[in-house]
């Protein structure tokens, strides 16, 4: 099985491949900070499963998962976040992701996901199994960020850490008009008026740290 590790923090990537070293199936072929070097990577190499950090410096990982897919479809994802699993994983499977584990994860539940991801078989937690079930029983009451796509989260989730129309528009390679509209968007559909009330709702959601 060869994999690559994608996360901003070389902490995190140094503690995983000391992990991983240990196991004689699984070879790290390569490591990324960033989405660019992520695509170098895979432009060069043979690569099964990527691990990728739901919170890339500029790039959603939920943007990237679809990325990945479009443009090499083989490849699967596990997703690493530092999040809990109710307020991403969802949104993450949805978007093709094969895993979703948090970083504070036993090692061996790490191994595991990528044997099981490895076999072509998605990854799923007795924890997140359990909030899935929950989620189709009680669809209606399903929290408000719920209700937006993947580049309206991303877009709500910037707003909530204070970052200006423009820090945005330069973060997502988009444009200012854009965010001004994806920002009208999101007030529509969470039923909010400014900003505070995006930063006070992230924070009880736990959306941001």
């Amino acid at each position: 099985m060869r994999i690559i590790l994608v996360d901003d923090h070389e902490l995190i990537r140094e503690g995983l491949k000391k992990v991983i070293a240990k196991e004689s199936d699984i070879e790290v072929i390569g490591e990324a900070q960033n989405a660019e070097e992520m695509f170098e990577l895979l432009s060069k190499n043979e690569i099964d499963i990527v691990v990728l950090d739901i919170t890339l410096p500029g790039r959603s990982g939920l943007d990237l998962i679809s990325e990945i897919k479009t443009h090499y479809p083989e490849v699967k994802v596990l997703i690493l976040s530092m999040h809990p699993e109710d307020r991403f994983a969802v949104r993450a499977l949805r978007a093709g992701a094969y895993g979703f584990i948090t970083k504070g994860t036993a090692s061996k539940i790490l191994i595991e996901a990528l044997r099981k991801i490895a076999d072509g078989r998605k990854f799923i937690t007795p924890t997140l199994a359990e909030h899935l079930a929950l989620e189709l029983d009680v669809d209606h009451n399903k929290p408000l960020h719920e209700n937006l796509s993947n580049r309206e989260f991303e877009v709500m989730r910037l707003i909530a850490e204070g970052k200006s129309v423009s820090e945005i528009a330069e973060m997502l390679f988009i444009s200012v008009n854009t965010v001004t509209s994806y920002r009208a968007r999101i007030m529509e559909k969470m039923k909010m008026k400014t900003n505070a009330e995006i930063i006070r709702y992230a924070i009880e959601q736990n959306l941001i740290t």
